[in-house]
């Protein structure tokens, strides 16, 4: 019987003294627990991902000074094999270091295995700094028990569709009972089911058991969900972790079946009693919560500031920013021009009367007409049109980014990911802050999140009359979000189908598909979709130089979509 402990942990890039002593202390409890085997998620010395800082000759030496610290305080407990992620140097030739897993045991390092498959794509770019390791099965035997070992990208490619090594090939010939395969495996919608069928079919062609161990936490706009798991050939997944938790896991294996080390009880049916998968909502909801915290945590950020219009998008980011960091370190400020609507005060009070989250108005209709005079007096016309609407978003800019500079707080921004697509958001003005909250959410997306969030709460925090009205920036009389863009239940789908595409849920990618198809079928459909395809083109600058995002869908603009400012194609529509 193999007893082992799943160590889902969440470690802050290059806090090498916290990260340690996490592990550490986790390898003294699985000790205590006589678990033979300890197992913490790739890079978890250092943290995933360290970009370059892995240049820094100082960041090495410290990685190479917790390896030594962990490998020495390995020898207090003699018979706990742990498994722990962390960069070595590669003393031949290619790229100086290694995605490495070592195996510790007793005061040695007992085995060493190179990641072999180094993503590229997307959010990923590890070849930039790694090697990839020897085309070989590495195979330990730990009480009695053959175990293999994988690093994350190297367990995607049983099919061979991405890639022409597949690990899992030098495994089969060596005939391991289990395979670990140690994750930092970042979370969208859709990736935790993803990940089980993946690794269930591997499971199944290979006839071995796998165990799934993945990083938990947010680090920049990456969100990475744990939900460790275990998978074996007759059973498929017979245990997850918590989701968006760290979590010590005990379970045992004795060659075909998993079971929970503290109550004896079956894993297969702790796991077939858990509660059925969340909606996206509930999982957006769980995933920005998490990035909020530790991005704010990490930054040294213990209290935030959002603009309050009265609309939709800053009333969800408040709500959210509240229930993270709580309310009495969350600030509202609301600015009301000349054409802002009654609403947006009173809308704005109540919201935050629900939350407990203060509520500041700060009036701007004098420093606009300040602003405005200045101009007229130096250039000899007036300011009007599109550049005084973009003076009302920039002197509201200006003044969240004062509140945060005097109080040391967080600034929020509001966009969501079909504003910020068209570019229908001002730069440096409600562009500016540390982080965006709903970046990755489509405007339709925000109202389903909004309501999530009254039904969790069992009330009314998102107040109905911002629920209901039409959406509006409110820099001009009577201004309407559909007076220069489509719907969003229109324009979402446009967007889907050109920036997510294929990699959207299955049923997602067919209702965007279809919904497309059927506007090109006429002149005006086809001239709309052209036209939002180079609204999202030509504001690739601002997206540029907006803040980061926290990632939720596939594919988020940042590091997930590199499209270059200066371009002539907007994109391909017959």
């Amino acid at each position: 019987m193999l007893h082992i402990a799943i160590a889902q942990q969440n470690p802050t890039v290059g806090d090498f003294n916290s990260n340690t002593a996490a592990i550490l202390t986790a390898m003294q409890q699985a000790a205590q627990a006589q678990a033979d085997m300890a197992i913490f998620p790739e890079l978890a010395v250092c943290g995933y991902y360290p970009g370059d800082l892995l240049e820094d000759p100082a960041f090495l030496d410290m990685m190479d000074d917790s390896i030594t610290r962990i490998v020495r305080q390995s020898e207090q407990w003699p018979k706990l094999t742990t498994i722990v992620g962390a960069a070595r140097r590669n003393p031949g030739p290619g790229k100086p270091l290694h995605n490495a897993l070592l195996a510790i045991r007793n005061g040695a390092i007992v085995a060493e295995y190179y990641k072999q498959l180094l993503p590229t794509y997307g959010i990923f770019d590890e070849y930039r700094h790694f090697e990839p390791g020897p085309e070989r099965a590495c195979v330990l035997e730990i009480s009695g028990h053959k175990v293999g070992f994988l690093v994350c990208e190297d367990g995607w490619n049983d099919a061979g569709k991405d890639y022409a090594v597949n690990p899992f090939a030098a495994l089969r010939q060596a005939q391991p009972e289990l395979v670990v395969s140690i994750n930092a495996s970042p979370s969208n919608i859709g990736k935790l089911a993803q990940r089980h069928a993946l690794f269930g079919d591997a499971a199944r062609n290979n006839g071995f058991a796998i165990l799934f161990v993945n990083q938990v936490g947010g680090q920049d706009q990456l969100v990475f969900d744990g939900a460790s798991f275990g998978v074996t050939p007759q059973q498929g997944v017979t245990f997850t972790c918590r989701q968006f938790e760290e979590e010590l896991r005990m379970v045992s294996f004795d060659g075909q079946t998993l079971r929970d080390m503290d109550t004896g009880a079956d894993c297969v049916a702790r796991f077939r009693a858990a509660k059925p998968p969340s909606t996206p909502p509930a999982f957006y909801h769980e995933q920005i919560l998490l990035g909020l915290r530790d991005y704010a945590r990490r930054c040294g950020f213990t209290k935030a500031v959002i603009g309050s219009s009265g609309g939709i998008d800053s009333a969800i980011t408040i709500a959210l920013a509240a229930e993270a960091l709580g309310p009495d370190n969350v600030t509202a400020i609301t600015m009301p021009s000349d054409w802002s609507s009654s609403g947006s005060v009173t809308d704005s009070q109540k919201l935050c009367d629900a939350l407990n989250v203060r509520l500041h108005t700060h009036p701007i209709a004098a420093l606009v007409k300040q602003y405005a005079d200045g101009y007229e007096q130096t250039f000899g016309h007036p300011l009007q049109g599109l550049p005084l609407e973009n003076l009302q978003a920039r002197i509201r800019g200006t003044i969240l980014m004062e509140y945060s500079n005097a109080h040391g707080a967080l600034l929020l921004t509001t966009g969501n990911k079909s504003e910020i697509s068209v570019g229908y958001c001002t730069l440096y003005g409600d562009t500016n802050g540390g982080l965006g909250l709903i970046g990755d959410l489509y405007k339709t997306e925000v109202y389903a999140l909004a309501r999530h969030v009254n039904a969790v709460a069992g009330r009314e925090i998102i107040p109905a009359a911002v629920l209901e009205k039409p959406p509006s920036a409110e820099l001009a009389p009577g201004q309407r979000d559909t007076d220069s863009l489509p719907p969003y239940e229109v324009l979402d789908e446009i967007l889907k189908w050109h920036i997510e595409g294929p990699r959207l849920a299955a049923d997602e990618w067919r209702q965007a598909s279809a919904f497309v198809e059927r506007l090109r079928q006429t002149d005006d459909g086809r001239a709309l979709v052209r036209r939002i395809l180079s609204l999202v083109a030509r504001n690739e600058y601002k997206r540029r130089q907006a803040p980061p995002i926290i990632r939720v869908r596939a594919r988020a603009f940042g590091s997930g979509r590199q499209v270059p400012i200066a371009a002539k194609f907007a994109g391909g529509i017959e």
